[in-house]
């Protein structure tokens, strides 16, 4: 994340009052008013394959990027394909079979695919732009969480790992199951909980991990945060492949690169997963203690993949204590 600050330093920050949400505000995707009572929600996402099955890589990637809207609130209503393809040594039935994978996930949306572009390209890669909208007034940033607020993630840990591990053949593609489950369901059950009761902040996990995308939090709301790593829901299975240090490279970039305070009993595993480079991951939402419970039920009767209170936000601005059992609930 470091490295991408030092990036993001060169891009000139936008004087226009209708910009709600840019790189800048480190959100995850641009907001753009274009009425008093409607803003529209852009984002962008792609990547190489992560799974065996052509159309389960469509269909995550198309949640993924998905999930960028639902993030901020909005609802998305129509995308556009991106696509690096080698033509010459992979078959284009077998890109046929991504997208629609991907297609499959956008019409369970209810968003519009209306074309896109491709290019000629080594490696293979499949990614979308998606288009929603929210009213300004419910749009949810990383800007809100305020000091006693309760943290809620609503799908376990551990994509990027199982993912490494099915890379590495030390898992089988019935082993990868679960976490493809996890990858396509789409967090918008979670992002309607979230504005029916009160959320202040919220974000998706995706590449900089909770660690990561918690850091966004806390930097743009001003405030700190604690974790009970106790309390973190991780696919069955993450925290041994971990221990056997089948780890992805962008985990270990986000363990060394986001300052946390670890409890000394909390293990080197913990801290990876913690760290780990999500896909299409679930719903981090800073939640007041008075409606965490109609949060909480909102999302197990819409059944996310969790609905768990990992820590809470606190009056320590930029800090951020990981520990066990530390009593939050």
């Amino acid at each position: 994340m470091a490295e991408l600050a030092q990036v993001l330093r060169h891009v000139p920050g936008i004087p226009d009052p209708n910009v709600l949400a840019d790189a800048a505000s480190r959100d995850d995707a641009a907001v753009y008013r274009i009425a008093p009572d409607r803003a529209l929600v852009v984002t962008v996402d792609f990547f190489t394959p992560i799974v065996n099955d052509a159309a389960a890589w469509g269909a995550i990637a198309a949640a993924n990027a998905l999930s960028d809207v639902y993030a901020m609130g909005g609802r998305p209503f129509l995308a556009l394909n991106l696509v690096g393809w080698p033509r010459d040594r992979l078959p284009m039935e077998l890109l046929g079979e991504v997208m629609d994978g991907a297609a499959r996930v956008m019409r369970e949306a209810g968003c519009l695919t209306l074309g896109g572009h491709s290019i000629d390209d080594p490696e293979p890669k499949f990614g979308m732009v998606v288009v929603g909208e929210v009213h300004p007034d419910r749009l949810l940033t990383n800007a809100g969480a305020r000091p006693g607020d309760l943290l809620v993630l609503t799908k376990p840990l551990g994509t990027g790992i199982l993912a490494t591990a099915l890379k590495r053949e030390v898992i089988t593609d019935a082993e990868m199951a679960p976490a493809i489950a996890l990858m396509t369901t789409l967090n918008a059950s979670a992002a309607r909980a979230a504005l029916a009761h009160g959320v202040t902040a919220a974000t998706d996990v995706t590449g900089f991990g909770l660690i990561g995308h918690l850091g966004n939090i806390v930097a743009s709301s001003g405030v700190g945060a604690r974790i009970d790593v106790t309390r973190v829901p991780t696919i069955p299975g993450a925290l041994e492949l971990t221990t056997q240090d089948v780890v992805p490279d962008g985990t270990r970039r986000n363990l060394a690169s986001v300052a946390v305070e670890w409890s000394d009993d909390v293990s080197s595993a913990e801290r990876l997963l913690c760290a780990d480079a999500q896909t299409s991951g679930g719903l981090l939402l800073a939640v007041p203690p008075d409606r965490v419970r109609g949060l909480i039920d909102a999302l197990l009767e819409a059944r996310t993949p969790a609905s768990r209170v990992i820590g809470e936000i606190t009056a320590e601005p930029g800090v951020i204590r990981v520990s066990r059992g530390s009593g939050i609930l």
